[in-house]
């Protein structure tokens, strides 16, 4: 049995991405790590070329800066490393995602014990989906919860939508052709990912917004959107709760030196009525009402 895990990435370091880390988090399970890495100019293929790992194998490519359809160009970048992976299963992580040491053992033994179980196409992660700190968690209902990461490869499973996900297709050509695809049949690992999407000082992250938003909208709006804006406005949030595990061994170093404030105290946006009514609900019976799942759960 062969793992290999797959990602993408542009400009890490100018937009804040933690990908180092990212990478290794997963190596030691990895039998070889395909990374699609776009025309960069800070230094992120060289940092990846110096992590000198020889199961590290790099595809380059060039952004299509014209596909602004639902963020299309992330899955695009993600299909790209998939399609060159050759093991039995693939592992995707993205580049602001970290998995936890302590958890590789029994992520490596569940694929293991799966491997013979055709009926299970792939795996869903939790996820801990950080905002404004490394010490607090977005705890709204607008964040995805699960995801699949996992699954067997060479089944025609591409990226879905923008790349947060994944779905089997009849083949390359009909996934191109818009076919909708199929929910895959995952079961959950209970194993976290390490989500750091929003945590990075308000500057930085109001200038990867900014570019984020360029992939899925056009270049008026995006400018008349940030004119005004210099930093990231972190508050802007109905919820959050405070984070009291550990984080990954190899977020160390950018967790303690994290050179921004956030006090969750000043958050500002108001419930809506039906959030108001949901989220007591929810919070007793630890469940999301109406939750979409891009998966199907055996």
């Amino acid at each position: 049995m062969k793992i290999s895990g797959f990602s993408y990435i542009r400009n890490g370091f100018r937009y804040g991405y933690p990908f180092l880390q990212s990478i290794q988090s997963i190596l030691p399970v990895c039998d070889e790590f395909v990374i699609a890495v776009g025309n960069s100019e800070d230094g992120t293929r060289e940092a990846i070329v110096n992590l000198g790992n020889p199961k590290i194998r790099i595809v380059d490519t060039v952004w299509d800066e014209q596909l602004r359809e639902n963020g299309k160009v992330f899955a695009a970048q993600a299909n790209i490393a998939l399609r060159e992976t050759t093991g039995d299963w693939a592992f995707h992580i993205q580049a602001d995602e970290v998995i936890h040491e302590s958890d590789l053992q029994r992520i490596e033994a569940q694929i293991q014990l799966a491997d013979n179980d055709q009926q299970v196409e792939g795996f869903i992660l939790d996820f801990l989906n950080f905002h404004g700190s490394y010490n607090y968690l977005n705890d709204t209902r607008y964040q995805h919860r699960t995801e699949v990461r996992i699954f067997r490869n060479h089944l025609n499973i591409y990226s879905y939508r923008d790349s947060q996900g994944f779905r089997r297709y009849p083949s390359y050509e009909e996934y191109l052709n818009q076919h909708k695809g199929f929910k895959i049949n995952v079961k959950a690992m209970k194993v976290p990912v390490y989500h750091y999407s929003y945590v990075r000082n308000p500057e930085q992250m109001n200038l990867k917004s900014k570019y984020f938003e360029t992939f899925y909208h056009e270049d008026g709006y995006v400018e008349k959107k940030y004119q005004d804006i210099k930093a990231f406005d972190y508050y802007n949030i109905e919820r959050v709760k405070r984070f009291t595990g550990q984080h990954p061994a190899l977020m160390k170093e950018i967790t303690e030196t994290q050179n921004w404030d956030f006090d969750a105290s000043k958050i500002h946006r108001k419930l809506p009525i039906k959030d108001r009514l949901a989220y007591p609900i929810e919070d007793i019976i630890r469940r999301r009402i109406g939750e979409w799942r891009n998966y199907n759960l055996i």
